[in-house]
Parts: C-alpha cells; sequence; structure tokens
C-alpha cells in the first residue's frame, strides 16, 4: 500500500480537501476527527460523495465531484511536495533488502498514479518503475479496497500465488482486500487506524522498525524480531502455510 503505509500522508490528504472546499466555496471542514471516520470510506470521489448525501444544500453531480476531486488531487501535490515528509520507519530498508536478493515488489493502492508518482519522488527519489515490478492504482481498477481486485491484479502482473507473498498495510479496508485475495498481512498503524479491527492480519505493528529502534506489537501478537525483514516475511510465509496444511490434513 502507499497512503499512511509507505509514509504518513494521510494528514496532507485532508488539508488538501479542505483547500479544494474553500476554493468552491464549500461550507465543509474536515476535522481529524471527521477524517478519521471518512477513512473507513475507500477513495477520495466516495468520501465526497458520502458528505454530499449528508448535505441536502449540495447536489451530487458527477462532475462537479470529479472536479473537486482534482483540484483537491492538486493541492495534495503541491502540498506534499512543499512539506518535509520522509518514509516511515523501516520501509526503506526493507525495499532495499528485497531488491538486493531480487525480491519482486508491487504496489497495489487506491491512490492515483500522479500521487503516488509525486510520493515516490520525493520520498525515494527515482521513478516508481525503478523500484517496484508492479504498480497498480485507482486509474486501472474499477473496484476499490475493500475489494481484492487490486490485489488480484498485482498477484497477476506479478505471475506470483497469493500464498508466495505478503502485503504490507495501514487500514482496516486495505488488510480486507488482502485477505480477500488470499494474501498474508502486516499491518503499520498510524494515528487515524490504530483502533481499526484487523481481523486475520499475521502481524500488525506501528511501524516496520529498524534495528536499533524496533517496533511495538500489538498485544493480540508475539514475534521475536523488533523489525521486519526478508527472515521474518518467510518465517510467516512458512509458518502459516504449514499451519494451513495441517489444518487440511486434519
Amino acid at each position: 500500500d502507499v497512503d499512511g503505509t509507505i509514509a504518513d500522508t494521510e494528514d496532507i490528504h485532508r488539508q488538501a480537501f479542505n483547500k479544494a472546499f474553500s476554493k468552491f466555496d464549500l461550507n465543509w471542514h474536515w476535522s481529524k476527527e471527521k477524517y478519521h471516520e471518512l477513512l473507513f470510506i475507500s477513495g477520495g470521489k466516495e468520501r465526497i460523495t458520502r458528505c454530499m448525501a449528508e448535505d441536502k444544500a449540495t447536489k451530487n453531480n458527477i462532475s462537479f465531484i470529479e472536479e473537486l476531486h482534482k483540484c483537491k488531487s492538486e493541492y495534495y501535490r503541491s502540498i506534499l511536495l512543499g512539506s518535509d515528509i520522509g518514509l516511515r520507519p523501516g520501509v526503506q530498508r526493507l525495499i532495499t533488502e528485497a531488491k538486493e536478493k531480487n525480491i519482486k515488489i508491487g504496489i497495489a493502492t487506491n491512490s492515483s498514479t500522479k500521487n503516488l508518482q509525486t510520493l515516490i519522488k520525493k520520498t525515494f527519489k527515482v521513478e516508481p518503475e525503478e523500484l517496484f515490478n508492479t504498480i497498480v492504482t485507482s486509474n486501472v481498477i474499477t473496484d476499490k479496497k475493500p475489494s481484492p481486485e487490486v490485489y488480484y491484479r498485482a498477484l497477476k502482473n506479478l505471475e506470483l500465488s497469493a500464498y508466495k507473498c505478503i502485503a504490507i498495510e495501514d487500514t482496516e479496508n486495505g488488510n480486507t482486500s488482502a485477505i480477500k485475495a488470499g494474501l498474508r498481512t502486516i499491518i503499520t498503524t498510524h494515528v487515524y487506524t490504530a483502533d481499526n479491527d484487523f481481523k486475520g492480519a499475521s502481524l500488525v505493528l506501528n511501524n516496520l522498525g529498524e534495528p536499533e529502534e524496533g517496533f511495538c506489537v500489538d498485544e493480540k501478537f508475539y514475534c521475536k524480531k523488533n523489525y521486519v525483514d526478508i527472515e521474518l516475511l518467510n518465517k510467516i510465509i512458512i509458518c502459516e502455510k504449514n499451519f494451513l496444511l495441517k489444518k487440511l490434513e486434519g
């Protein structure tokens, strides 16, 4: 995943929405509390649609929603480029290790291609295609998370079976999407998602951790390591594969 997983971008999205509302003379303002609630709805246009349905003074017009969301996306990229945002702990290290070991990495996101490109170039200083073997965004899928479509497409492009892969997510909808596609999940929470229901996840952490500053594990889980690396990912895949085989055998 991208937003909230690679970098803490969710509040930049919230700020961008509010700037767009102001430009379009809408009497809306999404507080952090309101945005926390709206993050249970996948997709910016879908969140706008929900608020339009709640605001009787505003007509639900598809072309208006498109223009409003386009404006918001432009503000988002502008705020992002002017920010000092960095990668979340462990992201750079894990991707570097995966690349060194020739492990395929994919992006599966509800974000747009332009927003993804801006974030990756801002944080990694390279084009997304230099890092990822496949990139699936909202520009190429019909159904957003919690639908598994984005992960089905990513797996197809990677030419890998779900049981050989792990998804790294940050939201309940992302977790559900990945699990529906047959993937194991590691969740890295943040202020907007710490109270989500991550049923079925293999691990729920506050971040991927670093050797010198490890992650915190959700009390429902146990992990000997204090940071996520390829060794840990392989252990999760092997252990859960063996567990499933034992269940099938009786």
